[in-house]
């Protein structure tokens, strides 16, 4: 009986089990999408791809690139991601007029970007020219009104 109760289980629940696990991938795939196409102007958004594609796309676009140069337990960098990049008023100016790119400096290709770009504190603000010459470098949170301040100075240097 209980052998015959286990065949049940393991017919009946393993392959609603894998539908359930298929569909909620798809629920939370489907989220993420919405979440990233509704946030471009409630929030910066932010690329993570390899920093030569970001170059590459800057030099294509001749936009200057913004970096948010962080580490994962660095809480003044946190606090820009919850507050400052939420401001929609910098979220509209950055993503119009720059490339925006963040990178955990302690990470994969971070740790090279970190030792060539001198990042000895964190966050560290960065913007380039589409060329890939630092512009401006920025220590330190600021809150949303400096942040455009900074961008502005940066694409006054142009």
């Amino acid at each position: 009986m209980y052998e015959f109760l286990f065949l049940i289980k393991k017919k009946i629940l393993a392959p609603g089990i894998v539908l359930l696990t298929i569909a909620t991938g798809a629920v939370f795939a489907q989220q993420e999408t919405t979440i990233k196409k509704g946030s471009s102007t409630q929030e910066i958004v932010f690329t993570n791809t390899k920093w030569q594609k970001v170059t590459e796309d800057a030099k294509k676009s001749g936009k200057y690139i913004f970096v948010d140069a962080y580490a994962s337990w660095c809480g003044p960098c946190k606090l820009l991601k919850s507050t400052t990049f939420k401001d929609k008023d910098a979220a509209a100016y950055f993503n119009k007029n720059f490339i925006n790119y963040s990178v955990d400096m302690e990470k994969g290709e971070g740790i090279a970007l970190s030792e060539k770009w001198d990042i000895t504190a964190y966050p560290t603000l960065l913007i380039f020219s589409p060329d890939g010459k630092i512009a401006l470098k920025q220590i330190g949170y600021i809150d949303g009104k400096k942040l455009i301040e900074f961008g502005r100075q940066a694409l006054a240097k142009q």
